[in-house]
């Protein structure tokens, strides 16, 4: 089992890092499954806070977040555009993959939900698992990964270097 994870104080570098990654991947023909948050920017982003996922390997892109109103300061992901975006992937299946991405093991992962039942469905077929944990995530990352997980430098060369060792040990 390859699971790794990237970490960082530093706002966006998770998300940049994770999603470079899996460009520099894409561009060597592997096949992904996951998501990826979408970088580029977007004028129709209105708040800074709003987020799109791109389901790999070329599915569709997802609004995860959702306008609460002026002044409302709760919590803007809409757990249903998630569970869109869990749907999606599932549907691809990670079973052909040959590396499992995602952006973040975020509060719905941490609570039970979200993709913590896909991550680990790849991780049963022997899929190679990379993802990204927030600091306010990773107590719950620690009591789901049970020490199997492997933290990354913020290092775009060390992390493609992981990527490429763990599925080259899978395919030996």
């Amino acid at each position: 089992m390859k699971l790794a994870f990237i970490s960082s104080t530093k706002r966006g570098e998770i998300d940049r890092l994770v999603s470079l990654t899996a460009a520099r991947l894409e561009a060597d023909q592997k096949r992904l499954n996951g998501v990826v948050k979408v970088l580029e920017d977007n004028p129709d982003l209105a708040h800074d806070c709003d987020m799109d996922l791109r389901v790999l390997p070329d599915g569709p892109k997802i609004r995860i977040t959702q306008s609460l109103g002026t002044g409302s300061n709760a919590c803007r992901l809409n757990p249903a555009a998630i569970q869109e975006a869990v749907a999606e992937v599932e549907r691809l299946s990670s079973a052909d993959a040959d590396m499992f991405l995602l952006n973040k093991f975020g509060p719905q992962e941490g609570d039970g939900h979200g993709f913590r039942d896909t991550i680990a469905a790849a991780l049963e077929n022997g899929v190679p698992v990379l993802l990204g944990v927030g600091t306010t995530m990773r107590d719950a990352f620690d009591e789901f990964a049970q020490g199997l997980a492997e933290e990354l430098p913020e290092d775009l060369d060390k992390i493609y270097d992981w990527c490429c060792e763990a599925m080259a040990q899978r395919t030996a």
